[in-house]
C-alpha cells in the first residue's frame, strides 16, 4: 500500500484555525497549500487556501510563516499583499463559474483565503476517463467559463494560470474556474525560476518575460491550451519551444477526423505565439469558438401558376418578329460590357501583381523582425535558465550544472569556456545561447 504524503509545512492535520478545524491537505503549488476544512459553528465542509510560497518561506516551529533568508522578506511580503488583493477581488463576484470566496483573513503572519468546497472533479481526471470528447460537450463546458473569465476581465483581473487543473467540474456537470494565480505575478526575479511560476504549455511567451504585455489575450492562450488538451489527449507544445520548432499545427490536424475546421482554427488563433496575432477580448473568441453567430433563412419563392393560354394567340409571331431588333441591341451591350470587364479585370489583376510584390517585400521584412524577436525571447529565456541552473548564487555554472541542465552546452563546454576555469559565467553561457538561436535560425528551424 502506497502510503499518503507527507506535506512538511502544511498545518497540522484537526488542529484549529480560527473557527476552522483542517481535516485534508487537498493540493500544494509554488505559492501556497490549500486544505479542506470544516466550519465549526456552521458544520459545513470549506476549502481554505494560505499563502506560503515555497521558494520563499517556510513554517517555523510555532507555526507562523516566515522567510526562508532575509534577502526573500521584501518578495514575501509583495506577494503576502498581492494575495489578498487577489482575495479582495475575488470576494466581489457572485458568479456560478468562479470560485466564491467566502471571507479571507491574516494570521501565522500569513494570508487565508476561504472558499465554497465544490464535489466533483478537475478537468485533468475527467479528461483521463474521457479522452477526446465530443465537441458539443466541450462547448458547453467552455462557454460558461467564458462567461466568468469576461467578468473577471471585466473588473481589470486576470487568471493567469488556467489549466486542466483549474476547472473544476462540479458533480453535475457545471464548471468553475479555480485557483486564480494574481500573485504569482507578485514576485518575479525572487524565485530561483520564471519556469516555477507558470505552467509550460498553458503559459504564453509573454508570461516567460517580466517586460511581457498581459491581457485578456493571456488567459486565452491558456484556455486555447486546455482545449488543445482535450482534442488531441496531449500537453500543448510550449511557447518557447515552439520558437524553435512549431508543432501545433500537425497536433490539431491530427483532430480533424473528429472536430469541426472551425473549432480548431478558432483553437490554433488562441494558441498565436504573437499575443497581437490572437483574439483580444472573450466576446471575439467566443463568436468564432462556439460559432453562435445568427444563422441566415434561405426564402425560396414560390412557384408562380401557368398562364392561361392567350386567346390572341395568332398575332404571336408578329410581336416575336418585333423583338428581334431589341435582342440584337441587348446582345451588343452584353458584348461591350463584356470587354469592359475583360478590361477591368486586366486592371485588377495589374494592381494584385503590385500588391503581392508589396507584400512580400513587407513580409521579408516582418520575417527579419519576427527572427529578431525569436532571438530576443530565448536569450530572456536563457537569463531565466542560467539563475535557475545556479543552484548556489555565485554567477557560474559549473560543469556538472550545464551537464545536468544544458546538454546541449555541455557537449562544447571546452569551446565556450573561454578562461579554462572549469565553469561557465553568465556571458560565457549567453554567448553559447546566442550561438545556438542563431544557428538555428540559419538551418531555418
Amino acid at each position: 500500500m502506497t502510503a499518503p504524503p507527507v506535506y512538511r509545512n502544511a498545518l497540522p492535520m484537526q488542529s484549529m484555525l480560527q473557527e476552522y478545524r483542517i481535516e485534508q491537505v487537498l493540493g500544494t503549488g509554488g505559492f501556497g497549500i490549500t486544505y479542506r476544512a470544516r466550519d465549526a459553528n456552521l458544520d459545513k465542509e470549506v476549502a481554505i487556501k494560505e499563502y506560503l510560497p515555497g521558494d520563499l518561506a517556510m513554517r517555523a516551529p510555532d507555526g507562523k510563516v516566515v522567510a526562508q533568508a532575509t534577502q526573500h522578506e521584501a518578495g514575501y511580503q509583495w506577494g503576502l499583499e498581492r494575495f489578498l488583493l487577489e482575495a479582495r477581488t475575488l470576494a466581489k463576484f457572485s458568479h456560478p463559474h468562479i470560485v466564491r470566496v467566502l471571507r479571507y483573513f491574516e494570521a501565522n503572519a500569513t494570508a487565508y483565503m476561504v472558499m465554497d468546497y465544490e464535489q466533483g472533479d478537475p478537468l485533468k481526471v475527467l479528461l483521463q476517463h474521457e479522452p477526446r470528447p465530443p465537441e458539443a460537450k466541450l462547448k458547453a463546458l467552455v462557454a460558461p467559463l467564458l462567461e466568468g473569465l469576461e467578468a473577471v476581465h471585466a473588473a481589470g483581473f486576470l487568471h493567469r494560470d488556467i489549466k486542466p487543473d483549474n476547472i473544476f467540474v462540479r458533480a453535475d456537470g457545471r464548471p468553475v474556474l479555480i485557483d486564480f494565480g494574481a500573485a504569482r505575478q507578485a514576485l518575479g526575479g525572487e524565485t530561483k525560476s520564471l519556469t516555477s511560476i507558470l505552467t509550460p504549455g498553458y503559459a504564453p511567451l509573454e508570461q516567460y518575460s517580466g517586460e511581457g504585455k498581459q491581457g485578456p489575450w493571456t488567459d486565452l492562450y491558456a484556455l486555447g491550451g486546455v482545449l488543445y488538451r482535450a482534442v488531441v489527449d496531449k500537453n500543448p507544445p510550449d511557447a518557447v519551444a515552439r520558437l524553435r520548432e512549431d508543432s501545433l499545427g500537425a497536433g490539431l490536424g491530427s483532430a480533424r477526423q473528429r472536430y469541426s475546421a472551425g473549432f480548431l482554427r478558432a483553437i490554433e488563433w488562441a494558441l498565436a505565439l504573437d499575443e497581437k496575432a490572437r483574439p483580444q477580448s472573450v466576446a471575439q473568441w467566443r463568436a468564432a469558438l462556439l460559432q453562435d453567430r445568427p444563422v441566415e433563412k434561405t426564402v425560396v419563392a414560390a412557384p408562380r401558376p401557368a398562364a392561361a393560354p392567350s386567346a390572341k394567340a395568332a398575332p404571336a409571331r408578329t410581336r416575336r418578329a418585333r423583338r428581334w431588333p431589341w435582342v440584337f441591341a441587348a446582345v451588343a451591350i452584353v458584348l461591350i460590357a463584356a470587354v469592359a470587364v475583360k478590361r477591368h479585370r486586366a486592371q485588377l489583376e495589374e494592381q494584385r501583381e503590385a500588391q503581392a510584390a508589396a507584400a512580400a517585400a513587407a513580409a521579408e521584412q516582418r520575417g527579419e523582425r519576427r527572427e529578431e524577436r525569436r532571438v530576443e525571447r530565448f536569450m530572456e529565456k536563457s537569463e531565466a535558465d542560467f539563475r535557475a541552473g545556479d543552484a548556489n548564487g555565485d554567477g557560474f555554472l559549473t560543469r556538472e550544472e550545464v551537464r545536468q541542465h544544458f546538454p546541449a552546452v555541455a557537449r562544447e563546454f571546452a569551446r565556450y569556456d573561454r578562461n579554462g576555469d572549469g565553469r561557465l559565467s553568465r556571458e560565457e553561457f549567453l554567448e553559447a545561447r546566442r550561438g545556438m538561436i542563431e544557428q538555428r535560425l540559419r538551418n531555418g528551424n
